[in-house]
């Protein structure tokens, strides 16, 4: 099954072929999975989701989302040391077992209800076998935690790593702009199948305590792998439609100073697309931002040709329309703003 997962991922579209990027996460990876370095085969995934997972035979996928995610080296190392731990101790294998005793013991009692009479009896003992067996996962999860955050310190990594990012991913959940989303971090339920959120950043905490400050977080150098795909990996978040975990995605980018061209054009994006109140003024707002700094995607030159276009002002929309298409000479859309140009210019302004 491991191995036909596998084999999916390496001819899937998806798969990240930048051979520096993989370079750099299987380096990660191979820190904290430390004597188990040489079982380890990372693919890179272009899924813009949070998640990172590792099968029984050594397959390890890492999605983009993640690695958006991420502040830094020392938060990647955490969730891949986390998972790193569930191939250690064969939890998936476990898992599978455990799944089938309780589910092949839940349906002999379930049949031994329904003959005896007992309504719906069966059902009841069906959904307290689904929560032994998630209460098992919970108690897996937070063993990873525990033994990530060891493989994470014992690496040189910052001992703060774990906590870190999943009080990020709360504040994500948190600004998300759909109300069950923000209500999965604190709702109850006997089917959760991890440990709640607060409580494992508490959990870490803790155990960050007990050991004491210390370790690299390799912010800098972290960023520095990432940065050429971050343009590719906003648009692709952009496409979720969850405007407000998308601009938290983007504030933390922003945090240090860095990137600012490509954070303050999709920051535009959000609110081109979200078209709220308000929210094409601050699309333009983000914009011109975004062309003040050297690292602007050219988009953001088309997009304010556009503004400039449908409010009268062709002769600066034909400019910026000009600018574009000189910093994307390839631009598949070239044939479409040429048009728009020579639409809008004999009306100049």
């Amino acid at each position: 099954m491991s191995d036909r997962a596998e084999a999916q991922a390496r001819a899937s579209g998806q798969i990240e072929r930048d051979p520096a990027l993989n370079e750099y996460v299987r380096g990660v990876a191979c820190r904290v999975a430390a004597r188990y370095c040489g079982d380890v085969r990372v693919y890179v995934m272009n899924r813009p989701f949070f998640n990172a997972s590792m099968a029984p035979n050594g397959y390890m996928e890492v999605w983009s989302g993640l690695l958006l995610r991420a502040d830094d080296e020392a938060q990647l190392a955490f969730v891949l040391g986390h998972e790193t731990t569930h191939y250690a101790e064969q939890h998936s294998i476990e898992m599978m077992r455990t799944v089938r005793g309780r589910a092949t013991a839940a349906m002999i009692l379930s049949v031994g209800a329904s003959a005896a009479g007992a309504g719906y009896a069966g059902d009841l003992i069906y959904l307290g076998t689904l929560a032994s067996v998630f209460g098992y996962s919970r108690e897996k999860e937070t063993e990873a935690d525990m033994a990530g955050f060891d493989h994470t310190a014992a690496a040189g990594y910052d001992v703060g790593a774990g906590a870190a990012i999943w009080t990020s991913l709360i504040a994500e959940t948190r600004a998300s702009d759909n109300p069950d989303v923000r209500r999965r971090e604190t709702r109850g339920s006997i089917f959760a199948t991890h440990p709640v959120s607060t409580e494992r950043v508490q959990a870490l905490q803790a155990r960050a305590t007990q050991r004491g400050a210390g370790g690299e977080t390799f912010r800098e150098r972290y960023r520095a792998a990432i940065r050429p795909h971050l343009d590719p990996w906003l648009r692709a978040e952009l496409r979720r439609r969850d405007f407000g975990q998308t601009m938290q995605i983007l504030d933390r980018l922003a945090a240090h100073g860095e990137d600012l061209g490509v954070v303050e054009y999709y920051r535009g994006e959000v609110n081109r697309i979200r078209r709220g109140n308000g929210d094409r003024d601050r699309a333009k707002t983000h914009y011109l931002a975004a062309i003040a700094q050297p690292d602007a995607p050219a988009a953001a030159w088309r997009e304010l040709g556009e503004m400039a276009a449908r409010d009268g002002n062709n002769a600066e929309a034909a400019q910026l329309f000009a600018t574009y298409l000189e910093r994307a000479p390839n631009a598949e859309d070239r044939a479409l703003v040429e048009a728009r140009v020579a639409q809008i210019s004999g009306g100049a302004q």
